[in-house]
């Protein structure tokens, strides 16, 4: 077992009483240092020499690379026998390091790497931990919970053959989604760090991925907290006795407004417009000022300040890490799930409740013949649980070093994937009824998808239901406490992979960076809250995280399995959880995976349909626009393996040899370019420039 003490060294508890075994942090074999026979250390006494220890390991170094004299420890003298107390125990230099070149035991020298001048002592900043385990899973599930398990998923499983998907969405989420959630969680624990800096431990050329993971994040941030912002407007309108989405008599209606709840001899056709639609489009968005991308308009000023109100309550939630977030969450993951237990009783009472079920499940098992279905699968996996974003590293690096993050990754996966079904009786159900009281059939009522399904068909279902103030507020309280957990995950990324790429200068200051950040967030969605703003977002959503993510994943695994090294990563798991991952997860890691990611991307790119959104057609510039927007963030990661390229000293080939000479940890050559992945894939930390940095 590794106990981790330290200045970037770990203990390895071993059998000998006599022997301390040291690792240093990313190794999986022991430097051996003996002490004097009076002195025997057992396992319950390894915490005891600890704190002795970091400040050992710490002592300079010969050019030799050999501490320059032996050094004597005072321990607590209450904890030590009478024995040991009479004859202080000495701790000489190491004796070797037990390395395995070629898969053969040899002993070579115990080698520390120079200390960087630069490096940040990590006791200065320690690294925040989560107070509870509780806080932790609250933040993954609420992360991964968000406002497309609503809207996404059910208009997506009846879209594509009803019970039948679930077929190839289980398929996915088991060889592809879960496997790339449990690796995330596993990367983000045993590091301990961010999305940008974890690179120089793992391959330093595939650094750009980090770079990309947070302007990905930033786009987002641009267009979610506005959907936020329009549930904020919803929930402060729903404070009336009558609800203003109920009828047609308000100033903004048209003669197009048609409302058929509580009449008879109203026929429905394709130009009517239900009093919700109008309230959505006329009052919310007052997108009848815009001409479409050409002109937006102006700024809807109460909509800025509903978007104000929910950035004051990301900054004060984020301000303090996960101190105040590990907090907030307990609150807004669980209220959702309390509302949609409401929601789906009283969905189910509803007459025609059972139409919409039928609809949702009914199983159309040609639609499997369809490569469309699969792709889609694959998406709603890949997207629901968020691997790529950086936010399962971020949240992962601030538990502690043992957590079984593997446990972890299946009970959260699969709370993801069983709310997203769950979301689909209570958003069907509703739909039977609506279909119901028109006198259509339910795929006629079930035409809209993304926001508006959220912010026009259930909420002109709610309108005509007894109670329906009650459940208009609890509906969109729920929709703002969904967003708010998916933006207090992506923006934790982003801090985390600055913070701890540059702590000389923000290690301290994370009120203040944060508030920056959240300025910048602001500022970057003004054009989202504008009268053509709906435009915006849906362009965003589109092409901000669309393929450009899944591209992220695709090389982030990649460098990991094959780079990094999928035998290393195991011994990584191991360090942590005592047992090294199973043949299935090496097998999703390596090949399947990769092979879903791929096929994903390429049929993303190969088929592209046309983009409206209200019967607005986009215009081709704005296509070229969103491909800019989807290839800015991307583009980081090939732009950085050119520059390490071009500033590191020397040809490729004379770096390659330079380093696989030159005695890096344990004396094994190191690459500063890609790493251990290709010096030796048994032995080397794939860490650039020799950083301490401790766990």
């Amino acid at each position: 077992m590794l106990v981790p003490v330290g200045s970037g060294w770990s203990l390895w508890d071993n059998t000998d009483p006599c022997m301390v075994r040291l690792v240093p942090v990313g190794f999986s074999s022991p430097c051996r240092v003996r002490l004097v026979p009076e002195l025997r250390v057992c396992p319950p006494q390894l915490p005891l020499i600890r704190a002795q220890l970091c400040s050992l390991l710490s002592v300079p170094w010969v050019s030799s690379g050999r501490w320059g004299s032996a050094v004597s420890p005072t321990l607590p003298s209450s904890e030590l026998s009478s024995a040991a107390r009479r004859n202080p125990p000495q701790v000489t230099q190491p004796e070797s390091c037990r390395i395995c070149p070629g898969g053969s035991m040899a002993e070579q020298p115990c080698l520390r790497p120079p200390a960087s001048p630069a490096a940040p002592n990590p006791q200065a900043h320690p690294r925040d931990k989560w107070s509870k385990k509780m806080d932790f899973l609250l933040s993954v599930v609420g992360f991964a919970v968000d406002l497309g398990n609503v809207w996404r998923f059910p208009y997506i499983c009846y879209q594509n053959g009803g019970g039948a998907f679930l077929i190839p969405y289980t398929l996915m989420a088991v060889f592809g989604g879960v496997p790339l959630f449990y690796m995330e969680l596993a990367l983000g624990q045993f590091h301990r760090t961010g999305a940008i800096p974890i690179w120089k431990r793992i391959c330093p050329i595939f650094k750009g991925i980090g770079f990309a993971i947070c302007i990905i994040g930033l786009y987002v941030s641009f267009y979610y907290n506005t959907i936020i912002a329009w549930a904020l407007y919803y929930f402060y309108s729903s404070f009336s006795g009558t609800l203003p989405w109920a009828s047609c008599d308000n100033p903004w209606n048209t003669p197009a407004c048609t409302n058929y709840f509580g009449k008879s001899n109203v026929t429905w056709t394709n130009f009517s417009r239900s009093p919700a639609e109008e309230f959505y489009t006329r009052k919310v968005l007052e997108i009848q000022k815009s001409g479409g991308l050409y002109d937006i308009g102006g700024i809807r000023w109460q909509l800025l300040l509903c978007l104000f109100l929910i950035f004051t309550i990301v900054y004060f939630s984020l301000w303090k890490g996960v101190k105040t977030s590990g907090k907030v969450v307990w609150v807004t993951a669980t209220l959702p799930y309390v509302v949609l237990l409401i929601l789906l009783i009283r969905g189910a009472t509803l007459p025609g409740a059972w139409r919409g079920v039928v609809f949702y499940l009914r199983p159309d098992w040609g639609k499997l013949l369809s490569t469309e279905v699969w792709v889609d699968a694959a998406a709603q996996i890949f997207f629901s649980l968020g691997p790529g974003f950086g936010v399962l590293l971020a949240l992962a690096s601030y538990n502690h070093f043992h957590n079984n993050c593997y446990r972890d990754a299946l009970v959260t996966s699969a709370v993801n994937c069983l709310t997203s079904f769950l979301s689909g009786f209570v958003i069907f159900t509703v739909l039977g009824y609506m279909a119901e009281m028109r006198d259509v059939e339910v795929e006629d009522v079930a035409r809209d998808k993304g926001p508006s399904l959220l912010f026009i068909t259930y909420p002109e279902a709610i309108a005509n239901m007894v109670g329906s103030t009650f459940f208009a507020i609890i509906f969109f309280l729920m929709m703002i406490t969904l967003g708010l957990d998916s933006t207090f995950g992506g923006l934790e990324a982003v801090i985390t992979a600055v913070m701890d790429e540059y702590p000389q200068v923000l290690a301290g200051r994370r009120e203040l960076f944060v508030l920056g950040l959240i300025t910048v967030c602001f500022l970057g969605s003004l054009s989202t809250l504008t009268y053509g703003g709906a435009y915006v977002v849906k362009l965003l959503e589109e092409f901000g995280a669309g393929c450009s993510i899944l591209a992220v994943v695709l090389l982030e695994t990649i460098a990991v399995s094959w780079f990094y090294g999928i035998q290393r990563f195991s011994h990584d798991v191991k360090a942590m959880l005592g047992f090294t991952p199973g043949l299935f997860w090496k097998l999703c890691w390596v090949a399947i995976s990769p092979a879903l990611l791929a096929f994903i991307v390429i049929s993303s790119l190969l088929e592209q349909p046309p983009l409206t959104l209200f019967e607005y057609q986009y215009p081709e510039w704005s296509i070229s626009v969103g491909f800019l927007i989807g290839a800015s963030s991307f583009i980081c990661i090939p732009l950085y393996m050119v520059y390490k390229l071009v500033w590191t000293p020397g040809s490729l080939k004379q770096v390659r040899s330079d380093n696989a000479r030159a005695p890096g940890w344990a004396g094994v050559g190191r690459d500063p370019l890609w790493g251990a992945g290709l010096v030796d894939a048994s032995l080397w930390w794939c860490s650039q420039g020799s950083e301490d940095e401790g766990r």
